[in-house]
């Protein structure tokens, strides 16, 4: 959702509804953009094993767009499962675990774990249970 010009929001949960979300924002690449919504569903099968491109400032590869110089992967690991990344120099990302547990360059992560990172050329990913998690390769 590009909220350009403002928004007005608003979310229900039924209080016997499960609900897991998490909703994160990102500010645009400069104020005043026309407001627009788009939404795609990824498979499992697209994201098992590998990270998918979800969204990009280009749309490339079926992702959605963003008007922002970042991107977002979403994998889903087993146990042992391993997906590297390597972030270009002067980027950083963000890593979020959804559910499940990760370790992220040897270090481990699980459900509602987030990690900030800089200044590391690769990430490596590897399934302890099975996960499902969010990297952010960011400016």
């Amino acid at each position: 959702m590009t909220a350009g010009t403002g928004v007005l929001h608003s979310e229900y949960s039924s209080p016997t509804d499960k609900t897991h979300l998490l909703q994160i924002w990102i500010l645009p690449e400069k104020n005043g953009l026309t407001p627009g919504y788009e939404q795609k569903v990824f498979s499992p099968e697209e994201k098992q094993g590998k990270l998918r491109l979800v969204v990009s400032p280009d749309g490339r590869d079926g992702s959605v767009k963003i008007r922002q110089a970042n991107e977002l992967y979403a994998t889903m690991l087993a146990p042992g499962e391993t997906v590297k990344h390597e972030l270009q120099p002067e980027r950083h990302a963000y890593l979020q675990v959804a559910r499940g547990s990760v370790t992220l360059n040897g270090t481990k992560l699980v459900t509602g774990d987030g990690a900030a990172i800089s200044e590391e050329k690769a990430l490596e990913l590897t399934g302890v249970e099975d996960a499902e998690v969010l990297l952010f390769d960011l400016v």
